[in-house]
């Protein structure tokens, strides 16, 4: 590191200390989450981009009040099939492809994230992997992230242009100890951000389902020793975060649920609210999943993996979708999704 980064360093080490972000910037919250949201006299004037089969003005106050909603049989089979087989052929061929891939196993350290071809074969179709913006090679990721049914509900929840930040594909269950997505998934905005779980089969109890704590949206912020966003810079752990999720929503009656949902439901969540992986109690038992992050153009204008220059971005039902700058040519390289 050279010196002018060193100094930038310690600026901002020092900046984050004395003053340090401890809740979302009230100025630049969604509408919905502020103080004065009134939904009624939101949806009389609002027109949503699609017709859906759910109603709005029913999700959005049960979203407003519990941090999260299911939109339930919203996506049609003929898409979450076309999605799976794409999947598939990267697991049968992966030296094919070009998808960043994370194995949270010991025999893969110190080096967990690698490029999908050079983990073995036989390992990318067991535990603890995840595929990691396979949006981008698909285009029915692409599709199935962008669905009317989805991309409504963010619209409303957003009101600005809405473009996806990464997604990520599952077999199995994460395990993943209970956590806040907005300190890990940053924007320009931390509230700016909202998740869609999408179930490629319907989920079983013994398969380490989704948890969640229902309102806990609404809860104080963690202080990571330098603020809300976890960084380099920060004095404490992510274990430490996990504890003060379960400890205060425990203290606060947040009620802990657990997502049951079927092939062709969706659920949202908001930026903040805790939710976990349980753990899997049937080893075989698979837990076929695509999650995908949304932010909006104002939070998120770039690829977050080169913020400094110009995506090239295509649309899909009006939410933008930035080309990964890591895939160069086989963006949409597996095309069966054409043809929806």
């Amino acid at each position: 590191m050279g010196v002018l980064s060193q100094i930038k360093q310690k600026a901002l080490t020092v900046k984050e200390q004395l003053f340090p972000q401890t809740e979302f910037d009230a100025a630049t919250l969604p509408w919905i989450d502020r103080t004065d949201a009134n939904i009624d006299t939101f949806i009389k004037d609002y027109q949503p981009p699609f017709e859906v089969s759910y109603d709005l003005a029913e999700k959005l106050k049960f979203w407003q009040k519990n941090g999260y909603v299911v939109l339930e049989q919203a996506i049609q089979a003929e898409l979450l099939n076309v999605f799976w087989s794409d999947v598939e052929e990267l697991l049968e061929n992966p030296t094919k492809y070009k998808i960043w891939t994370r194995i949270d196993l010991p025999q893969f350290d110190p080096v967990r994230e690698r490029q999908i071809g050079e983990f073995p074969k036989e390992a990318l179709k067991g535990k603890y992997v995840k595929l990691n913006d396979f949006h981008n090679l698909s285009v029915a990721g692409k599709k199935l992230m962008t669905h009317p049914a989805i991309v409504t509900f963010l619209d409303a929840i957003f009101q600005q242009k809405t473009v996806v930040m990464q997604s990520l594909t599952f077999l199995y269950g994460s395990q993943q100890p209970t956590h806040q997505d907005f300190p890990w998934v940053t924007a320009k905005m931390p509230s700016h951000l909202a998740a869609a779980w999408i179930p490629l089969e319907d989920i079983k109890i013994d398969s380490g389902p989704l948890y969640y704590y229902i309102g806990s949206h609404k809860m104080p912020k963690f202080n990571f020793g330098n603020g809300i966003v976890y960084n380099q810079r920060s004095t404490r752990t992510p274990l430490e975060f996990a504890e003060y999720l379960d400890k205060t929503c425990a203290e606060l009656n947040y009620p802990k649920d657990t997502l049951l949902i079927k092939r062709g439901d969706v659920l949202i969540w908001h930026a903040a609210l805790a939710h976990g992986g349980d753990i899997i109690g049937n080893p075989e038992q698979t837990r076929k999943s695509y999650v995908c992050h949304y932010s909006t153009e104002e939070a998120l204008p770039f690829h977050r993996h080169r913020p400094a220059q110009k995506p090239i971005t295509e649309h899909h039902n009006g939410v933008a979708i930035y080309h990964n700058p890591d895939f160069g040519d086989q963006e949409n390289i597996l095309k069966a999704g054409e043809k929806l």
